[in-house]
């Protein structure tokens, strides 16, 4: 337990470090956390043989990753308080038009770069799936340090977000299946049943008990007040984990309960702290599990991909800002948004790395290029965010001069 402790302790400082760093330089904290993880991981600092460095490595422990786990239900759930089923409901055709573009272009570009480098189609699949999926937790986070989440381009950028995670629940299913069952139909056929049953049923619990969802909450001391709310919060996450189902998207749906309620603003206000703390950690996680000399045999895949897919969720965000009705300036805004590669990315990656079908392309190669493409897309994509008002410029201006022309 001393040892736990301490480690714990190191994580904590370290992500004092890279926040204290970040605030300093004026960027966002989510690469700095990803790359504190990294310096602290035994792949890096394990490595440094200098005496007053030696044993202050932090190993990935099972703590960690739950804690990480935490960041990911928090991240997700207040992403559901900020999107009520009824405003689903009403962005329902803009949301499908965004999304159903976001996934016609990004997915197949990951297969065609995958088939290009002679990959097999299954192998191609998974790569689709890696470069497809933007970061809701990223993203989230970057929308909420910005500044941007009561903003009109964060409704295509969190309706997108929801297509994209709801497609995601149902390919991890089919993923699993097929990777880790050995790709037996009857297995797939469950699995994929048993998601969509569930989320049925979290839509029905969304849609028909919101008067329930407040009575949960009715409670006249704070300290029942946050019991209750994380307590169903990572008690239904942790179920659908349970049965093979993302608990990010659960924590979504559980968050949406909650946001048509009269305890939205109790809840942002007493549970944002635990929100940031265990999100700062699932950015560490990331780093943590990166090791960097995996990255030069990639490298050039990793370019490729990088130099593909930005433009492509580049022009899917700004597409979808247009569909939204918003000005060229703010769909702008959600294209640079949208750049971002995150938390799933790497599930897809583990997943892939544990496969019992397929070769080394799905169990080593594929793993390293999605560690590798989720670092620099997560610090581009928050780049991007903090400095939009150069593509913002550029492109109104481009814009005007046309129009003048």
């Amino acid at each position: 337990m001393a040892e736990i402790l301490f480690e714990l302790g190191l994580m904590l400082v370290a992500l004092v470090a890279a926040a204290t760093i970040a605030h300093w330089l004026g960027q966002s904290v989510i690469p700095f956390y990803v790359v504190s993880g990294m310096v602290m991981n035994p792949f890096v600092l394990g490595r440094v043989e200098y005496a007053p460095l030696s044993g202050y490595a932090i190993e990935l422990q099972a703590y960690i990753t739950l804690l990480a786990e935490l960041g990911i239900v928090f991240l997700l759930f207040f992403l559901g308080l900020e999107f009520s089923l009824d405003r689903l409901f009403d962005s329902s055709e803009k949301i499908g038009k965004s999304g159903a573009l976001d996934l016609v272009v990004n997915l197949p570009a990951g297969v065609l770069i995958g088939l290009a480098l002679g990959w097999s189609l299954l192998e191609a699949f998974v790569l689709g799936g890696i470069v497809y999926i933007s970061s809701s937790a990223v993203i989230t986070k970057s929308l909420i340090d910005l500044g941007w989440i009561a903003n009109d381009e964060a409704g295509p950028m969190l309706g997108t977000l929801v297509f994209e995670d709801l497609f995601i629940a149902f390919y991890l299913a089919v993923l699993s299946a097929v990777l880790l069952g050995g790709g037996e139909l009857a297995t797939i056929a469950v699995d994929v049943g048993v998601a969509i049953a569930f989320l049925f049923v979290l839509v029905s619990a969304v849609h028909f008990g919101s008067e329930y969802f407040g009575r949960f909450l009715d409670t006249g001391s704070e300290e029942m007040f946050v019991l209750r709310a994380v307590a169903i919060t990572v008690f239904v996450a942790g179920f659908a984990l349970t049965i093979g189902v993302s608990e990010a998207v659960a924590a979504f749906f559980i968050g949406m309960g909650f946001s048509g309620t009269d305890h939205l603003h109790d809840l942002e206000r007493r549970l944002i702290p635990l929100r940031d703390l265990f999100a700062a950690v699932f950015f560490f996680w990331i780093g943590l599990r990166t090791d960097p000399s995996v990255f030069p045999a990639v490298a050039g895949i990793i370019v490729l991909l990088v130099l593909v897919t930005t433009p492509t969720k580049l022009l899917t965000g700004f597409l979808s800002g247009r569909i939204y009705g918003l000005d060229d300036r703010r769909s702008v805004r959600v294209g640079c948004g949208m750049v971002t590669r995150g938390e799933f990315s790497l599930i897809i990656a583990a997943i892939a790395a544990d496969a019992v079908v397929g070769g080394a392309v799905l169990t080593e190669i594929v793993p390293a290029v999605a560690v590798g493409y989720v670092l620099v897309m997560s610090v581009l994509g928050t780049t991007f965010m903090q400095y939009s008002g150069l593509f913002e410029r550029f492109v109104v201006d481009n814009r005007s001069a046309a129009t003048a022309d």
